[in-house]
Formats: C-alpha cells, structure tokens, sequence
C-alpha cells in the first residue's frame, strides 16, 4: 500500500463541502499491490503515516449515489474527531462514482479505541494489562498493528468508529434533498444508511489468513479447535461459542457412556426397537413401563450433578480464555448511545453531552403494552400447537387400531414430525418479531438492547421446545410417550437444524451464487471486495446457542427417560463443530465481533436451566412404576410421597449449590491477576489526574 497521508482532500468533516468545492478523488486502478497513487485520505498524526495501510472494512453505497455525496462521505470518515469525523482512513475503490468505499484505521485511532473499550495487551513485563494510550510505548508491539491487535478487533474498531459518527450541528448532506438533512447530534451512520445513501458496510475477508483457518479449523483429521486463531479472524464472541460448544461436546461423553450402559443392561435399546417397529408400546416382561428402576435413578441423579459441575467447569475455562484474549477487563463505559436509539435532544444528566434522550417510563410502557402481550400471543400459538398434536395423535391411534397397516404405522409419527416443523417456523417468526419489538422499546445501550431481545428469545424457546415435554411428564404421566416424543425430537430436529443451517446455504451458494462471483488473480481488488458483498449476511450466533440450550434442556431435564439422549447429542455435535466452521467460513459474510468476556446471558440460561432439570428429574422418579411398587407396599399416603419428593428436591439443590460454591468460578491465578489488573488501571487514572495538576 501507499503512504497514508498524501491526499489533500482528506480534511474537513461533518462540516462544509462547500470549504474545497475543486476537491477530486484521485482515480485508482487497484487496491493492493507496492503503490497505488496517492488514493488514501491523509492522517493528521505524524506516527500514523505507514508505508501499507491494511483494507479492513467495505462500505457498499446505493447505485444512485451522486459523486459529491461519495466524496463528503470519505471526508467526513477521514476528518479527526474533534471536527466530528471519524480519524479513519478512506479509498474511494475505483473512482469517485463508484459504488465502494474501502476503510481502514490509524495507529493512534486504533489505540484510542482499545482504550475506549477496555480491552488487556501485553505489557513490557509479559503480564496483561489494561491498555492506557498514555502509556502505549510500554506495551509489547504498540508500534505494530496487525500483531497488537486482531484483525477481528482492528475491524470491530472501525465499526466502533463509524457508528460513533454524530453530526455536531444541523447539516445538509450534499447530493441528498433536504428531507435527509442531518439534525444536531442526529447518528450519521444510520441516516445515511435510511437514506439509502449507505447500503451495507461488512469486514473485509483475508484471503491467505482464511484459508490457513480453513485448514486447521474443519478440512482436516484434527480432533483439537484453533480456538485462538478463530478469536483473532472472527473475534471473541465467535472464539467463545465455539469454546463451549467444543467444551460442551466432549462434556456428553461420561453421559453417554452411562446411557449406553443403562440401555443395554436394561434392555431399553431393543424395547425401543420394538416400539418403533410396531408403533405401540411393548409390555416388558417385569411390566415396568419406564426405565429399569436403577438406571432410572443412577440417570436422574448424574444429571443433576452433571449439568452443575460442566457449568462450574466452563466458567473456569471462559475465565482463563478471556485473560489469554484480553478481554478480561471490560467494563460498562458511559459511551454515545447505540446507533438505532432515538429521541429529544437534551443534555445527558450523567455524562453532560448533548445527545438524545428518551424517557425510562415511556420505554416500561411501550414493554408492558406492546411487548408482553405480542409474547403472550406467540406463546398462545404455542399451546394451540401442542393441543393440535394431542389431537392428531389420539386420531393417528384411532386411525391405526381401526386399519393396522404398515401406513397405519408410518402415519404414527406424523403428528410428531408435524409439530416439530411447527415449532421451528414459529421460532424463525417470532425471531424477527422479538427484534422489532426490542427495537421499538429503544434501549440506549446496546447491553441492554442485546440482554431484552435475548429474554425475549429464551422465554419463547423454553416454552416453544418444553412445553409438550413438561405436559407429557407432569400431566399426563406418560413415560412411554414422553420417550417416544423425547426421540422424535432428538432425531427430527437435528436432521431439521443439519439440513437447513448447512446443506441449503451450500446448495445455493454452490449453484447459484458461486458462479456469479468467480474471481480470477488478475481481477481488481474493488471487484474481490464486491464479491464478498454478494454472501448472505451471517445470522448471528442466537440460533447456535438456541440449538445448544434446547440441548443441555433435553439432556438435563429428560434424558433419565431415555438414556440415549446424551450418544445422540455427541454424534450430532461431532459433526456440527465441522459443519458451524464450514458455514462461518464459506457460506457467510464475515461478521463484525464485539470483543466480550464470557457467553453473557446465555450462560445465565444454561444455569437456570440446570437448577429445573432438579424438578424435573426429581418428579420423574416418582413416575418409576417401581418406586411407586415400593410406595404402596410401604403403605405410604400420596402426600407423603410428595413431601418425600420434596424433600428430595431440596437435598439435591443444597448439593448443586454446594458443588457450586467449592468450585470457584475462575481459577485463583486469574482472580489475583484480575485483581492486578484492577490495581494498575486504578494507579494509570490517578496518574492521568495529578498530571494537569502538576502542569
């Protein structure tokens, strides 16, 4: 790449256009190569001057857009921010009347921003550190920043940057009409993109890096992930869902084991042969219509312990990743407020910046009168589903008592196949609407906006997934159809989920988007850089952790009915560990990663779901014909058994809490090192205020 700072159209900002009327746009033929001309908007800052600067981000602007409008937006990216801008560099890709702009980032931009968001670099004495710009000479490799920082975090910092952008007074953008003038403190980075003036703006892939992952990641034999390779190409957020679901995956091991011993020393394995082959239930011959009684026991009870020492264990392990990634220190900052929030301009009573303001009590309103009726309808929808179920099984029975034919015995599953597509598409529905709703409740943090759209989304997923499972096992009592539904959904929905998340995007990539963006080495950079443009956007990890929840629910909750659970989960997730890969880098668009410390709230759902799977398994067991055998020999009344259960119960969940408590949440090196790390940013900010007062 050429020297950053040579253009002179690089200065001016969210200000006038009107200041450099003869301002051009040099032309440029190509993006990469030792000398492009001089193409890219200049720095402000001596150190930033680099002799290659480093394509992170692609904008895509809307076909009618005019070239005054390109080349105010390429000023208002590179002006520095107390002019409003973003201090970022720009390259117009081809000419100004082009469709792309190419964006990349400055060393001082950069290291102001990892200081912004609080993110730990390697100090001159190894340890991590939180990283102080005025300390920055102190800190291993500061002077260089594709080792300094990831390519995830270099891209996610643009992104940071771009969608800071407010616009300090009222304006006109040029080549717009006046309908899409920018108001004072207005997020210029979504008008621009209602206004059709901004299409969509995406991190740039590197080819050389992505194939390296590509081959260490999923095209090879290796059992082990490149964890911290993933981090630096897709970022934290990604690195972490791929350490839990690696954790996860060989955490069904011990279960599984357990559940193929119990179902072969109990002879499940053949009765569920049985049962699938005739469609009925198969009297065994000791007439114990649920599981051997010791399984049955051994199963419920591992469980429980199970699902509490994996999440103790893995907050152990996220502890020790988000030290090794440096993201250990986040912290909540007072920052702009998210790009969709909207509102009155006022002055903020906390940070006393002028920004727009929203009442809390309006946003509890619009939740209460909006939100949670439009969930209770969805979840309305739910229960009509599984009453439809109900009714088409006890027609499916009737159906086959009357022809006992081999369609008869096909058309038994049916009401279960059907429901199972039911529940998937209400899901995908009532996803986009959980969005619009939490939009609409216009959070000012994106925390929060993240943490309502994800409760939104587990309370219907519970319900959604659940809510036939908890009926069958606590209404009807049946333990025979609670297996047989339990094995529908293991079988039906991972088939759903592989088919639809994996074997239809590559079909359609493969033939039908494939070959509209075959590249060859001598095409221009810009026409590489639009071709990734063409890939679906990613759709976020929300129906991963959806498929992963649901999981650790059917195998904590139910699994004691049906020991199998556990080898069904690990064959499926041996495959989707490949299969997620394959997608993250082939199928999709690489997406934007906000750098985080842990899984967030779905680690909160993983823990919930943990301390229920204690009712459930515990009211499971007094299903046991051969528990109750003993109860009424006993001669016991029906509501001492449920003060025993009860009782049960809460011995169990003293256990989970005490194993809870004996395992600490992180590792004792990484509290005392985040202690340290707490310690030293405490004496950097004392330091920053005595010196003014020295001055």
């Amino acid at each position: 790449m050429s020297k950053a700072g040579s253009d002179e159209g690089g200065d001016g900002g969210s200000g006038e256009t009107s200041q450099q009327p003869e301002d051009k746009v040099p032309v440029v033929s190509k993006l990469s190569g030792a000398a492009i001309g001089p193409s890219w908007t200049k720095v402000s800052c001596p150190c930033c001057v680099s002799e290659r600067v480093e394509p992170l981000v692609l904008v895509k602007l809307g076909g009618k857009v005019r070239p005054e409008t390109k080349r105010w937006l390429i000023r208002l990216i590179g002006a520095p921010q107390k002019d409003g801008g973003a201090a970022l560099l720009a390259h117009p890709g081809e000419d100004a009347s082009g469709d792309i702009i190419v964006v990349s980032a400055p060393r001082c931009t950069l290291l102001r921003a990892t200081e912004e968001l609080g993110l730990c670099k390697t100090y001159s004495n190894d340890n991590m550190e939180a990283f102080s710009y005025n300390d920055r000479d102190n800190f291993k490799d500061s002077d260089n920043m594709e080792v300094f920082l990831t390519l995830a975090e270099r891209q996610y910092i643009v992104k940071y940057e771009l969608d800071g952008l407010r616009a300090q007074r009222d304006l006109r953008i040029p080549g717009l009409s006046d309908s899409d003038a920018l108001q004072h403190r207005d997020n210029i980075w979504q008008k621009l993109g209602s206004a059709g003036v901004i299409v969509d703006t995406l991190p740039l892939h590197d080819p050389d890096k992505l194939k390296d992952l590509s081959e260490a990641w999923y095209s090879g034999n290796q059992l082990a992930q490149p964890l911290d390779s993933v981090n630096g190409y897709f970022g934290s957020s990604v690195a972490f869902y791929f350490s839990f679901l690696d954790f996860y995956t060989w955490s069904l091991l011990p279960p599984a084991i357990l559940g193929l011993t119990i179902a072969y020393f109990s002879g499940e394995v053949q009765k569920d042969m049985d049962e699938s082959v005739s469609g009925s239930q198969v009297e065994a011959v000791d007439s114990d219509s649920g599981p051997a009684v010791s399984g049955h026991m051994i199963q419920a009870v591992f469980s429980m312990i199970w699902s509490t020492v994996v999440m103790e264990m893995w907050k152990r392990r996220s502890a020790s990743l988000s030290y090794r990634w440096g993201t250990l220190h986040l912290a909540e900052r007072f920052a702009e407020p998210r790009p969709g929030f909207h509102g009155e301009v006022g002055v903020n009573p906390v940070t006393g910046r002028v920004e727009p303001l929203f009442p809390e009590w309006q946003r509890e309103l619009r939740m209460a009168l909006v939100s949670v009726p439009v969930v209770g309808l969805f979840l309305g929808m739910v229960v009509l589903g599984m009453l439809c179920f109900y009714w088409g099984e006890a027609q499916v029975k009737e159906l086959h008592q009357d022809w006992d034919s081999m369609l008869s015995q096909t058309l038994i599953y049916m009401p279960s196949v059907l429901h199972i597509v039911y529940t998937n598409m209400l899901a995908t529905v009532y996803k986009k609407v959980a969005q619009s709703l939490t939009e609409y409740e216009n959070h000012r943090e994106e925390s929060a906006f993240q943490n309502h759209l994800t409760a939104k989304v587990l309370v219907f997923t519970f319900f959604n997934y659940f809510a036939v499972l908890f009926h069958i096992a606590f209404f009807k009592q049946d333990v025979p159809l609670l297996r047989k539904r339990l094995a529908s959904l293991l079988i039906v929905t991972q088939l759903v989920n592989q088919v639809t998340e994996v074997v239809i995007p590559f079909l359609v990539d493969r033939f039908i988007s494939a070959p509209h963006r075959t590249e060859h080495k001598d095409d221009p950079q810009e026409d590489k850089f639009r071709n990734q443009s063409t890939l679906p956007a990613f759709p976020g990890l929300f129906a991963e952790y959806i498929e992963l929840l649901v999981q650790f629910g059917y195998l904590s909750l139910f699994s004691c009915v049906y020991p199998l659970t556990a080898v069904l989960l690990l064959i499926n997730n041996l495959t989707e560990i490949r299969s997620d890969a394959y997608k993250m880098c082939k199928l999709f668009r690489k997406p934007f990663s906000p750098p985080v410390a842990n899984m967030g709230v779905w680690q909160i759902a993983f823990e919930v779901l943990s301390f229920v799977s204690v009712v459930s398994n515990c009211w499971l067991l007094l299903l046991s014909p051969w528990l109750q055998a003993r109860f009424q020999e006993g001669g016991m009344s029906s509501t001492n058994i449920l003060l025993l259960a009860v009782l049960a119960e809460h011995v169990l969940i003293l256990v989970k809490v005490i194993l809870a408590v004996l395992i600490p949440d992180e590792p004792d090196w990484i509290r005392k090192k985040r202690e340290h790390i707490e310690y030293t940013s405490m004496q950097a900010l004392r330091q920053q205020k005595l010196q003014p007062e020295e001055s």
